[in-house]
Protein backbone atom coordinates (compact mmCIF):
# COMPACT_ATOMS: atom_id res chain seq x y z
CA UNK A 1 0.00 0.00 0.00
CA UNK A 2 1.49 3.24 -1.17
CA UNK A 3 1.95 6.10 1.90
CA UNK A 4 0.20 9.04 2.12
CA UNK A 5 1.27 12.69 1.59
CA UNK A 6 3.18 13.50 5.03
CA UNK A 7 4.00 9.96 6.48
CA UNK A 8 6.62 9.54 8.60
CA UNK A 9 9.15 6.25 7.21
CA UNK A 10 12.95 5.35 7.88
CA UNK A 11 14.74 4.29 4.94
CA UNK A 12 18.07 3.13 4.39
CA UNK A 13 19.56 3.89 0.91
CA UNK A 14 23.14 3.64 -0.76
CA UNK A 15 23.35 6.36 -3.73
CA UNK A 16 26.24 6.79 -6.68
CA UNK A 17 26.65 8.25 -9.68
CA UNK A 18 25.12 5.74 -12.59
CA UNK A 19 28.22 6.49 -14.90
CA UNK A 20 30.87 6.17 -12.88
CA UNK A 21 29.34 3.89 -9.77
CA UNK A 22 31.14 6.10 -7.97
CA UNK A 23 29.07 5.92 -4.00
CA UNK A 24 28.49 9.01 -2.53
CA UNK A 25 26.13 8.63 0.57
CA UNK A 26 24.57 6.04 2.31
CA UNK A 27 22.90 5.32 5.52
CA UNK A 28 24.99 1.94 5.98
CA UNK A 29 28.01 2.46 8.24
CA UNK A 30 29.29 -0.93 6.55
CA UNK A 31 28.68 0.41 3.34
CA UNK A 32 30.35 3.69 3.82
CA UNK A 33 33.69 1.32 5.33
CA UNK A 34 33.35 -0.67 2.43
CA UNK A 35 33.43 2.68 0.03
CA UNK A 36 36.05 4.69 2.15
CA UNK A 37 32.97 7.33 3.37
CA UNK A 38 33.19 6.26 7.08
CA UNK A 39 33.59 9.20 9.42
CA UNK A 40 33.68 8.26 12.62
CA UNK A 41 31.45 11.57 13.81
CA UNK A 42 28.66 10.35 11.60
CA UNK A 43 25.76 8.73 13.17
CA UNK A 44 24.84 6.32 10.86
CA UNK A 45 21.12 5.16 11.17
CA UNK A 46 17.85 4.85 8.34
CA UNK A 47 16.91 8.31 7.07
CA UNK A 48 13.57 9.98 8.43
CA UNK A 49 11.60 10.84 5.67
CA UNK A 50 8.42 12.84 5.66
CA UNK A 51 7.22 11.49 2.00
CA UNK A 52 6.19 14.27 -0.42
CA UNK A 53 7.53 17.14 1.38
CA UNK A 54 11.17 17.59 -0.06
CA UNK A 55 12.99 15.66 2.73
CA UNK A 56 14.90 14.20 0.06
CA UNK A 57 15.84 14.95 -3.68
CA UNK A 58 12.62 15.28 -6.10
CA UNK A 59 12.88 12.26 -8.00
CA UNK A 60 13.56 10.06 -4.88
CA UNK A 61 10.72 11.50 -3.14
CA UNK A 62 8.68 10.74 -5.71
CA UNK A 63 9.53 7.16 -5.84
CA UNK A 64 8.63 6.89 -2.21
CA UNK A 65 5.34 7.41 -2.73
CA UNK A 66 5.03 4.87 -5.05
CA UNK A 67 6.90 1.95 -2.69
CA UNK A 68 5.39 0.15 0.82
CA UNK A 69 7.47 -0.96 3.78
CA UNK A 70 9.77 -3.99 2.83
CA UNK A 71 10.07 -3.01 -0.66
CA UNK A 72 14.03 -3.05 -2.21
CA UNK A 73 14.45 -1.40 -5.37
CA UNK A 74 17.31 0.82 -7.40
CA UNK A 75 15.47 4.25 -8.38
CA UNK A 76 17.14 6.24 -11.52
CA UNK A 77 16.83 9.77 -10.65
CA UNK A 78 17.58 12.56 -13.89
CA UNK A 79 19.40 15.75 -13.08
CA UNK A 80 16.07 17.84 -13.18
CA UNK A 81 14.68 15.26 -10.74
CA UNK A 82 18.31 15.20 -8.28
CA UNK A 83 20.75 17.61 -7.99
CA UNK A 84 19.96 19.99 -11.14
CA UNK A 85 21.45 20.76 -14.74
CA UNK A 86 25.06 22.69 -15.05
CA UNK A 87 24.75 25.79 -14.98
CA UNK A 88 27.93 27.34 -16.64
CA UNK A 89 26.68 30.69 -15.39
CA UNK A 90 28.00 29.18 -11.54
CA UNK A 91 31.35 28.72 -12.87
CA UNK A 92 33.47 31.95 -11.46
CA UNK A 93 37.16 33.11 -12.02
CA UNK A 94 38.41 35.50 -9.23
CA UNK A 95 41.07 36.67 -8.41
CA UNK A 96 43.60 34.11 -5.88
CA UNK A 97 44.18 36.69 -3.10
CA UNK A 98 40.28 36.61 -2.49
CA UNK A 99 40.85 33.40 -0.85
CA UNK A 100 43.01 35.33 1.48
CA UNK A 101 45.96 33.21 3.76
CA UNK A 102 44.89 30.08 2.61
CA UNK A 103 45.59 30.73 -1.17
CA UNK A 104 48.84 28.96 -1.34
CA UNK A 105 47.25 26.14 0.41
CA UNK A 106 44.64 25.56 -2.50
CA UNK A 107 44.32 22.89 -4.61
CA UNK A 108 42.26 21.53 -7.65
CA UNK A 109 39.17 19.49 -6.33
CA UNK A 110 38.89 21.75 -3.12
CA UNK A 111 36.08 22.93 -1.66
CA UNK A 112 36.54 26.43 -0.59
CA UNK A 113 33.65 29.26 0.32
CA UNK A 114 33.69 32.08 -1.15
CA UNK A 115 31.32 35.34 -0.01
CA UNK A 116 29.48 32.45 1.67
CA UNK A 117 28.91 30.24 -1.05
CA UNK A 118 30.83 26.99 -1.02
CA UNK A 119 32.58 25.65 -4.58
CA UNK A 120 35.01 23.56 -5.98
CA UNK A 121 38.38 24.56 -7.59
CA UNK A 122 38.68 23.78 -11.21
CA UNK A 123 41.47 25.77 -12.19
CA UNK A 124 44.53 27.80 -10.67
CA UNK A 125 46.78 29.90 -12.67
CA UNK A 126 48.00 33.44 -13.53
CA UNK A 127 47.00 34.14 -9.90
CA UNK A 128 43.40 33.05 -10.74
CA UNK A 129 41.39 30.43 -9.31
CA UNK A 130 37.94 29.17 -10.88
CA UNK A 131 35.10 28.03 -8.95
CA UNK A 132 32.59 26.28 -9.56
CA UNK A 133 29.04 26.85 -8.11
CA UNK A 134 27.42 23.96 -9.39
CA UNK A 135 26.63 20.52 -6.94
CA UNK A 136 29.35 18.33 -7.38
CA UNK A 137 26.49 16.17 -8.78
CA UNK A 138 24.58 18.81 -10.98
CA UNK A 139 24.05 17.26 -14.69
CA UNK A 140 25.32 13.45 -13.17
CA UNK A 141 22.31 10.68 -13.27
CA UNK A 142 22.21 9.03 -9.70
CA UNK A 143 21.00 6.32 -8.73
CA UNK A 144 19.09 5.03 -5.22
CA UNK A 145 19.31 1.55 -3.90
CA UNK A 146 16.61 1.92 -1.10
CA UNK A 147 15.26 -0.48 1.58
CA UNK A 148 12.13 0.48 3.10
CA UNK A 149 12.34 -0.54 6.55
CA UNK A 150 9.41 1.38 8.53
CA UNK A 151 6.42 3.91 8.59
CA UNK A 152 5.92 5.31 12.17
CA UNK A 153 2.54 5.34 12.96
CA UNK A 154 1.84 6.01 17.12
CA UNK A 155 3.39 8.67 18.78
CA UNK A 156 6.12 7.41 20.63
CA UNK A 157 7.26 5.94 17.37
CA UNK A 158 7.33 9.30 15.87
CA UNK A 159 8.50 11.42 18.70
CA UNK A 160 11.30 8.38 18.82
CA UNK A 161 11.94 9.15 15.18
CA UNK A 162 12.19 12.96 15.45
CA UNK A 163 14.45 12.92 18.19
CA UNK A 164 16.78 10.14 16.95
CA UNK A 165 16.75 12.32 13.58
CA UNK A 166 18.31 15.59 15.59
CA UNK A 167 20.08 14.20 18.66
CA UNK A 168 23.90 13.47 17.22
CA UNK A 169 24.16 10.47 20.56
CA UNK A 170 23.70 6.86 20.70
CA UNK A 171 19.60 5.76 20.63
CA UNK A 172 20.59 4.53 24.32
CA UNK A 173 21.00 8.19 25.49
CA UNK A 174 17.59 9.19 24.12
CA UNK A 175 15.02 9.23 26.59
CA UNK A 176 11.63 11.26 26.60
CA UNK A 177 7.95 10.74 28.48
CA UNK A 178 4.85 11.33 27.25
CA UNK A 179 2.08 12.15 29.72
CA UNK A 180 -1.44 13.14 28.30
CA UNK A 181 -0.34 16.54 25.79
CA UNK A 182 2.75 17.20 26.99
CA UNK A 183 6.46 15.59 26.29
CA UNK A 184 9.40 16.12 28.26
CA UNK A 185 12.53 15.25 26.26
CA UNK A 186 15.20 14.89 28.59
CA UNK A 187 18.61 16.43 27.00
CA UNK A 188 21.58 13.92 27.08
CA UNK A 189 24.39 15.35 29.27
CA UNK A 190 26.59 14.90 26.18
CA UNK A 191 24.97 17.95 24.89
CA UNK A 192 24.85 20.34 26.96
CA UNK A 193 27.97 21.96 25.21
CA UNK A 194 26.69 21.10 21.64
CA UNK A 195 27.01 24.30 19.37
CA UNK A 196 23.40 25.11 18.33
CA UNK A 197 21.28 23.05 20.79
CA UNK A 198 19.07 26.02 21.08
CA UNK A 199 18.65 25.42 17.13
CA UNK A 200 18.00 21.59 17.93
CA UNK A 201 15.60 22.01 20.38
CA UNK A 202 13.36 24.22 18.09
CA UNK A 203 13.83 21.85 15.29
CA UNK A 204 12.72 18.99 17.32
CA UNK A 205 9.47 20.83 18.97
CA UNK A 206 8.72 22.34 15.22
CA UNK A 207 8.37 18.64 14.12
CA UNK A 208 6.44 17.12 17.14
CA UNK A 209 3.78 19.55 17.22
CA UNK A 210 3.19 19.05 13.49
CA UNK A 211 3.72 15.52 13.46
CA UNK A 212 1.94 14.70 16.92
CA UNK A 213 -0.51 17.47 16.82
CA UNK A 214 -2.46 16.22 20.13
CA UNK A 215 0.67 17.49 22.11
CA UNK A 216 -0.06 21.16 23.48
CA UNK A 217 3.32 21.21 25.01
CA UNK A 218 6.97 20.22 24.55
CA UNK A 219 9.54 20.59 27.54
CA UNK A 220 13.52 19.62 27.53
CA UNK A 221 14.92 18.78 30.96
CA UNK A 222 18.49 19.35 31.66
CA UNK A 223 19.78 17.57 35.40
CA UNK A 224 22.63 18.45 36.30
CA UNK A 225 24.51 16.75 38.87
CA UNK A 226 26.74 18.11 41.27
CA UNK A 227 30.24 15.98 41.06
CA UNK A 228 31.68 16.35 44.12
CA UNK A 229 35.36 15.95 44.35
CA UNK A 230 36.23 12.51 46.33
CA UNK A 231 37.12 13.26 49.91
CA UNK A 232 40.83 13.23 50.84
CA UNK A 233 42.27 12.37 54.15
CA UNK A 234 44.23 14.85 55.80
CA UNK A 235 47.96 14.54 55.80
CA UNK A 236 49.44 14.07 59.56
CA UNK A 237 52.62 15.71 60.12
CA UNK A 238 55.01 14.08 62.65
CA UNK A 239 57.64 16.77 64.20
CA UNK A 240 60.97 15.53 64.69
CA UNK A 241 62.77 16.22 68.01
CA UNK A 242 66.04 18.22 66.73
CA UNK A 243 68.94 16.42 68.11
CA UNK A 244 71.15 19.43 70.75
CA UNK A 245 74.75 19.01 70.31
CA UNK A 246 76.87 17.27 72.66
Amino acid sequence: MAFNKGSLILVDYTSKVKDTGEVFETTIEEEAKKHSLHEPNVKYQPKLVSVGESWVVKGLDEALEKTSVGDKKTVEISPDKGFGERDTGKVRMIPLRKLGEDAEKVSIGDTVEVDNKKGVVRFIGSGRVQIDYNHRFAGKTVLYDINVLKELKTEDEKASGILKKYLPVKDDKISFKKTGKVLDVTIPEDMFRVDGLHAIKHFVQTDVFKFIPTLEQVNFVESHVNKKPKSTEKATTTKTKKAKAP
